[in-house]
């Protein structure tokens, strides 16, 4: 949201520097994003000055040119060469002294430099309107009113000063702020001032020549709605201020009616719209919702349907404007409109926040309508933006207000504590300070005894509630910078559930960071065409985009999505990791699971001078997933083949029937849809599950033994069936208390071998954790691995 530094001081006195403006500001929660410097010209008529032609003589060398004498204010008067065929002695001009640069409206800057021109020195420039940027005119110099003062700053002739824009960072729930009026209301609290609203003293209904009557047949959604009609204007260009104003908040100016309803939307924060009276089939202004799929042409030419729930503005026959969100092509100003009928409504921000989303249009209007807008300030806009309209486009005000506001909308009822207050936010602030604080917000407070204040909350303050959104407005306005740290913090042991959660995800992030995988975070919501089971999906009533219309069910495309980014970025090499959820619907139960997603793809390691890069391998994966498995403490569970249609081939850990972890290859199918090309292994970690196995684990200090260990390797041809975990199983069992290790180094499939072989090359730790081992110890247990091996894996151990 864009703030305009002198627009605020319309509605509130500011002696603050804007740099020190945009410091208060972020202070009292309303967090500037970045302050810039506006000029209302290109330039700023920096350097300009206003000068007087003391003489106008023929140059001796051009026809065309004049030599003149010009009073800047100086010591000395200036010689220049000009042009143009309207300059005389005796006339008030806007002189470019040497080393000011210029900005016309077509062309580039350029610096006005002293020079010689066909022999005749010249000091400067005397300007045309089109050469400083204030006019089209290029038929010649700029002449002043004879009584235009001498040598002062063209700027301040023109009166124009610098602006800066603050860029604010609204929060969803500041919708009191999303105008100069809230932004200046916070200010005058913190400044212990007042704010100004706009004089309407002069507000009056000149005849009744043009009623046109309302009907509202939806309260619900629109509880208030004001209009008026305004005849004879004429439209046209609204005049410089106007124009400046808006476009230094970056609106582009259209007209001056159209103009002024957005200058008072910014202004006091309630959008307006204003219809051409003679488009008003009936005669007629009716507030209903239409049938579904009722075609309806908007501003921006675009034919939309439209939906049951869309509420409308209608005439007798037709719906003239989207409420609250868009205005229709047919009804709107234009140059031939004579006649207004001038609208300032309050709708539900629910319904105007769908029929947005449901048609993809964001307008400032939406945006306040949406957060919620003031219902007690729609008379109020209405009659500044009318007087507006007499003033810049003429006409009378040709009826009555009509205000249809059936129910008033009360505002928040309760009461607070001093003590309270003063207790969440850890300071003492006196009573009387805590109370001109509330009052300056707007907020009545009458003490009910020495402790309580009773707060009637007005309806502008959306999100005042309850006592801790008292408690919040005070402490922004006091000052979060004012609260003093205390010297003593007061803490109370507690027990927590071992293991803790935020601790044991904090040591598996940490240990996969320093690994080399980076932390991503994909969004939750995703599209429909990932997800393989239809019948489990939870859709989004209203979602944002068909992209975002379901929550995930796997951590997976989404982090796709982010390979396929960093892959179209020349960032192939990537590993990534997640703590995330995924959302099911599971007999008419919504169910949410923890999960945690590794994934690698591209090169094992960027690329060095020192050594070749390798692409990443199923390996690569496997052993930071046995790192994560043993980190955690998990020591014993099963492992199988995966039949898993999200992998190519894969992995499982698992115990019982619970799947500890899946990992593998992606699916090319999945590949497919994300748009990788390259290779990718994944794994899908149970982290509840990995959760419940910690929780039972027992922490066991064992010394390390004194004895050494003994590696012994053999090498195998067994049937290609059979697998490392299976010869890894009958090892333990031949002798659980001597064999500590097994391990694979060597893994050799080829056509020198029998077909259907292959050739494994394992090594065994041995160690005896009460005595040395002896040699003969050694090979009684090697024997019996070996005949363990043959008799039960059908293994001939290779010479």
């Amino acid at each position: 949201m864009k703030i305009s530094y002198n627009w605020l001081k319309q509605f509130v006195q500011i002696d603050k520097t804007p740099q020190e403006l945009s410091l208060i500001l972020t202070n009292v929660g309303l967090e500037v994003e970045s302050v810039e410097k506006v000029q209302p010209v290109v330039g700023g008529l920096e350097g300009l000055v206003i000068g007087e032609v003391l003489t106008c003589v023929q140059h001796p060398n051009a026809d065309r040119l004049r030599i003149t004498t010009v009073n800047v204010g100086g010591k000395e008067n200036l010689q220049i060469v000009c042009g143009a065929p309207n300059v005389g002695a005796g006339q008030k001009v806007v002189v470019a002294t040497v080393g000011t640069t210029v900005y016309p409206l077509e062309g580039e800057p350029f610096k006005i430099k002293e020079s010689k021109i066909r022999g005749e020195l010249s000091q400067g420039m005397i300007c045309a309107e089109d050469e400083i940027g204030l006019g089209k005119s290029h038929d010649g110099i700029m002449i002043l009113a004879e009584d235009t003062e001498v040598g002062i700053r063209a700027k301040d002739h023109f009166k124009m000063d610098d602006d800066f824009v603050f860029e604010i960072g609204l929060t969803p729930n500041r919708a009191d702020a999303a105008s100069h009026l809230g932004v200046a209301r916070d200010l005058a609290a913190y400044f212990r001032s007042e704010y100004e609203m706009p004089d309407l003293s002069a507000f009056k209904t000149d005849n009744e020549n043009l009623v046109i009557p309302v009907e509202v047949e939806d309260l619900a959604t629109c509880p208030r709605y004001s209009s008026v009609t305004i005849s004879g204007v004429t439209v046209q260009e609204s005049p410089d201020w106007l124009k400046d104003k808006l476009k230094v908040i970056g609106l582009r100016p259209i007209n001056n009616v159209v103009d002024i309803t957005n200058y008072v939307l910014h202004g006091l924060g309630q959008p307006l719209h204003a219809f051409d009276a003679g488009k008003i089939t009936g005669g007629k202004v009716i507030v209903k919702k239409v049938a579904e799929g009722t075609p309806f042409v908007t501003l921006d030419d675009v034919e939309r349907k439209l939906s049951a729930d869309d509420l409308m503005i209608c005439n007798a026959e037709a719906p003239m404007c989207i409420a609250g969100v868009f205005g229709g092509k047919s009804s709107g100003v234009d140059t031939n409109t004579k006649n207004i009928f001038l609208e300032s409504a309050y709708f539900n921000s629910v319904s105007v926040r769908k029929t947005s989303k449901r048609h993809g249009l964001k307008t400032d209007a939406s945006f306040r309508f949406e957060r919620g807008t003031d219902p007690e300030i729609t008379v109020t806009a209405l009659k500044y933006a009318a007087l507006l309209i007499k003033e810049l486009a003429g006409g009378e005000i040709s009826s009555s207000v009509s205000d249809i506001y059936p129910t008033h909308i009360k505002p928040f009822e309760f009461e607070v504590s001093y003590t309270n207050i003063n207790k969440l936010i850890g300071a003492n602030i006196p009573s009387a300070e805590i109370k001109h604080i509330i009052t300056a917000l707007g907020i009545s407070a009458t003490n009910t005894s020495d402790d309580t204040l009773a707060l009637r909350v007005p309806s502008f303050k959306v999100d005042v509630t309850r006592e801790c959104d008292i408690t919040e407005e005070v402490l922004r306005i006091y000052g979060y910078n004012n609260i003093e740290i205390p010297a003593k913090v007061n803490a109370s042991l507690s027990y927590s559930i071992k293991p803790e959660k935020e601790n044991t995800h904090n040591v598996i992030a940490d240990m996969l960071t320093s690994n080399g995988y980076a932390e991503i975070m994909c969004n939750s919501l995703t599209k429909s065409a990932y997800s393989k089971n239809l019948d489990e999906a939870v859709f989004i009533l209203n979602p944002l985009s068909s992209d975002l219309n379901v929550m995930r069910q796997n951590l997976l495309m989404p982090a796709l999505e982010s390979v396929a980014y960093n892959q179209n970025r020349k960032n192939g090499d990537v590993k990534f990791y997640e703590f995330g959820k995924t959302y099911h619907l599971i007999n008419e139960q919504y169910v949410e699971r923890s999960r945690l997603l590794l994934l690698i793809s591209g090169a094992k390691q960027s690329e060095q001078w020192n050594h070749n890069s390798k692409s990443a391998t199923f390996y690569n994966l496997k052993s930071a997933v046995d790192a994560i498995i043993s980190r955690l403490g998990i020591a014993s569970y099963q492992s199988d083949v995966l039949n898993d249609e999200n992998f190519a081939y894969g992995i499982k850990y698992f115990r019982g029937d619970k799947t500890l972890v899946s990992f593998g290859a992606v699916s090319k199918a999945d590949r497919k849809v994300a748009d990788v090309n390259a290779q990718v292994f994944y794994a899908d970690f149970d982290w509840a599950a990995l959760l419940d196995i910690v929780k039972k684990n027992k922490i066991v200090n064992k010394e390390i033994s004194k004895y050494p260990a003994v590696r012994r390797d053999l090498s195998l041809l067994i049937d290609q069936a059979v697998t490392f975990e299976t010869l890894k199983g009958i090892a333990f069992k031949t002798d659980k208390k001597l064999i500590k290790e097994v391990g694979v180094f060597d893994v050799y499939v080829g056509d020198k071998l029998p077909e259907g072989k292959k050739s494994y090359a394992l090594n065994f730790i041995l160690q005896d954790e009460e005595q040395t081992l002896t040699d003969k110890q050694i090979d009684n247990t090697m024997q019996k691995l070996i005949a363990n091996l043959t008799a039960q894996a059908g293994a001939e151990i290779r010479k």
